[in-house]
């Protein structure tokens, strides 16, 4: 929960207990991510597409938490690589600002679901008072988004977790964090319409349960280069590691179903273990704390403890 002050007539200040957004969590570890449209399996029409709105409102919030690396949505980086393709035509300027091809990240995990159900009474606001930007109080029109959402393992495809989220426009108590976003042109300008209240709601609920899921998601580098007694990962500040972080290194085993060929289990055999003493955007460089630091090679994985 939050405070929000509003100064009104005569210098009186009047403000508000109002539920506050995903809160961001600085700390943990971060997995990349992708959303994809999601598609709009309830049959609503209006003004603005409410697969769009809601990508564009999901994309932010997991932005916003601070625990994913938020990749461009499908379309975006299928333009990225169409400009690279392009850049390597050889009909370009070139120079160092040209793109490259082989530098784009790919998602441990791609967001994947279905708007099921939309219940919507037409107006615009939910009534009150709006005083600096806020609209206070007010029954007004109701608006309910159901979303079945998945989380998928980009490597083996299978579905990581699931669950649906019922949205509504006035769950929050007051409708005042929507409000803060610039989300409007995602509900076609209309910042205060209560389908778009809904579906900011439903999307603040599945970052939370995305963040709670993350947990069974295995988290893990690799070594890159080895010098001496350091040790080179590739993981650094982008995805939350931090000075004194510990991991444990070794070859990795992937146990596959001779029938399928599906991956059952992928676990570190240990060797020894590392403490990160020097923290880069996109690299860690780690001391050997314990174990056999001459058993460690190029390629070999990294897991956090």
């Amino acid at each position: 929960m939050r405070v929000k002050c509003a100064i009104l007539a005569g210098s009186a200040m009047l403000c508000l207990l109002a539920a506050a957004p995903v809160a961001a969590d600085k700390g943990g570890l971060r997995y990349t991510v992708a959303v994809t449209q999601f598609d709009n399996e309830a049959g609503w029409t209006g003004q603005w597409s409410i697969g769009n709105a809601w990508g564009t409102v999901l994309t932010d919030l997991l932005n916003d938490s601070g625990r994913f690396i938020v990749l461009g949505e499908q379309d975006m980086r299928y333009e990225a690589l169409n400009e690279q393709d392009f850049a390597a035509s050889g009909r370009t300027a070139g120079g160092s600002k040209a793109p490259e091809t082989g530098q784009m990240t790919p998602a441990q995990i791609l967001v994947k679901g279905a708007i099921t159900h939309v219940q919507y009474d037409a107006g615009s606001g939910s009534g009150g008072v709006r005083i600096s930007g806020f609209r206070i109080g007010g029954g007004g029109s109701k608006a309910e988004v159901n979303v079945t959402i998945y989380m998928v393992d980009s490597t083996t495809g299978m579905v990581v977790a699931s669950e649906s989220v019922v949205g509504t426009a006035g769950r929050r108590g007051l409708d005042v964090a929507y409000s803060e976003y610039d989300w409007g042109a995602a509900f076609g300008g209309e910042k205060v319409d209560n389908l778009g209240l809904a579906v900011a709601d439903a999307a603040e609920q599945a970052v939370e349960f995305m963040i709670g899921e993350l947990p069974s998601v295995a988290w893990r580098g690799t070594v890159v280069q080895v010098q001496g007694s350091k040790v080179f990962i590739n993981r650094g500040t982008r995805e939350g590691v931090s000075s004194g972080q510990q991991f444990i290194v070794g070859e990795t085993s992937v146990i596959r179903d001779p029938d399928t060929g599906e991956v059952l289990d992928e676990s570190v055999s240990e060797l020894a273990r590392l403490s990160c003493s020097q923290v880069k955007e996109k690299l860690s460089i780690c001391d050997v704390t314990s174990g056999n630091a001459g058993a460690i090679q190029r390629g070999q994985g990294v897991m956090s403890l």
